[in-house]
């Protein structure tokens, strides 16, 4: 007989979406309920031709099937012999995981990144200097009356962010949903997110900054150019006439914006433009993080080293200075002599140079499918599926820790990231203290 587990989270998405039903039978999981396409998927691809679920070695320039012990004892001695090792990924395993991936770091001398670095970096950098206006998503689907979306598709990306926590859903104060807010979406393409905006600002690639300074100057009165980045004066003024009369104004943006020509300076204007919204409202602002627990990640490096990410201890104490010590960076100029790949595919991401790099040194990878890292690595370990073959902890979005909750068994022999680690972090102290 089938079996319904509720309350189950998506390991998908910033999201993390709390409500979904899987139906299981045969611990097999038949059938999802109340989800996305994108968290369907997540669910229902988990066993299929790619699923990794032996460790392998690369032997004499060919690859071999071998026992956890031979794979957890060859990536020590690549770690161990390594003067300063990139520990990379995390944005999709669990927390419990990301923390002995620290501590391993740590006894290594090496850098711990994720990805963080390629995409949200410039919001850290700029929250680091201005500070920010923030909150849950629970109290913005309660109390927003004016939600932005500015360079970001969640349509596509966060499926189920608009109909669950912004702008769809009834709320507290806003008890008729939809009709009690006004979204406003501004991208440089007509988005399907741009299709359900009351307004649409189609602004030009790298214009961020300036139509964000133009907003500033509107909402305090002072005169503006005819067109802003391809954006109306007209426009511009209504909208930040609208933003001074909102009760609770609510702005996401994603790498539409920290990835516009003026990097993290653009997020600190937009977080300026929050900051100058309370002299007349209440405004919050929040990026839209893409992997489920990237946040996690920034929590728990910054709980154990004082430093959200792209930080190194190849002195002996962290320090942190993206630029050198991030992954690309890094990775570019040959700093690092072997690399720890978890949960993460950067052969499929990186930039071509920074790749080529990566394939010149040794790679452990520890993946719970084959992808094009698995497949150059000098020792590739399987792992159960956080959220669905084991439990663990995730940060959503807005900084609220989620329970994630295992819903069937992982293949026989394939053990949590977190377990992975701690024998490999086991075997190089080991290995050290025999030296």
């Amino acid at each position: 007989m089938p079996t319904v587990v509720t309350d189950v989270v998506c390991p998908y998405c910033g999201c993390l979406c709390d409500d979904l039903e899987i139906v299981i039978e045969n611990n097999k999981i038949i059938e999802t309920r109340s989800n996305c396409e994108l968290g369907t998927k997540r669910f229902m691809e988990i066993d299929t031709q790619a699923r990794l679920k032996a460790p392998k070695l690369r032997v004499n320039g060919g690859v071999r099937e071998a026992t956890l012990d031979e794979a957890v004892r060859k990536a020590a001695e690549i770690l161990v012999k390594a003067k300063r090792p990139l520990l990379y990924g995390w944005s999709c395993t669990e927390c419990e995981a990301i923390k002995v991936g620290v501590q391993l770091a740590e006894e290594l001398g090496g850098i711990i990144d994720n990805t963080t670095t390629i995409c949200h970096g410039p919001t850290t950098l700029a929250l680091q200097e201005v500070g920010i206006s923030t909150c849950t998503l629970g109290e913005i689907k309660n109390r927003a009356d004016m939600v932005i979306y500015w360079g970001c598709n969640p349509m596509h990306a966060h499926p189920r962010h608009i109909s669950r926590y912004t702008t769809f859903p009834k709320g507290f104060f806003r008890e008729r949903g939809q009709e009690n807010r006004t979204l406003v979406v501004v991208d440089v393409r007509y988005t399907d997110t741009a299709k359900l905006a009351k307004f649409f600002l189609q602004i030009k690639p790298n214009y961020d900054y300036e139509l964000i300074s133009a907003f500033r100057l509107a909402i305090r009165g002072h005169k503006l150019p005819e067109n802003v980045g391809g954006v109306p004066r007209e426009k511009i003024e209504e909208i930040a006439k609208l933003m001074k009369t909102s009760q609770f104004i609510a702005i996401f943006f994603g790498l539409g914006v920290t990835m516009s020509g003026a990097k993290n300076r653009t997020i600190d204007n937009i977080l300026s433009l929050t900051r100058d919204l309370h002299m007349f409202t209440k405004c919050v602002i929040m990026p839209m993080r893409g992997h489920y627990n990237v946040e996690g990640f920034d929590e728990v490096v910054t709980w154990e080293t004082g430093f959200p990410y792209a930080v190194d201890f190849s002195r002996g104490y962290p320090r942190y200075n993206p630029g050198e010590t991030s992954a690309i960076e890094a990775l570019t100029r040959g700093d690092v002599d072997a690399a720890l790949i978890v949960a993460s595919d950067p052969i499929a991401h990186f930039p071509k140079e920074t790749t080529r790099q990566l394939m010149s040194i040794p790679v452990v990878a520890i993946d719970s499918h084959e992808s094009l890292t698995t497949e150059i690595a000098d020792v590739a370990i399987p792992a159960a599926i956080a959220g669905i073959e084991v439990d663990g902890t995730a940060y959503r979005m807005d900084h609220v820790p989620i329970r994630l909750r295992k819903v069937i068994d992982p293949p026989k022999g394939v053990l949590p990231d977190r377990e992975i680690l701690l024998r490999i972090l086991e075997k190089v102290r080991e290995m050290k203290a025999a030296a």
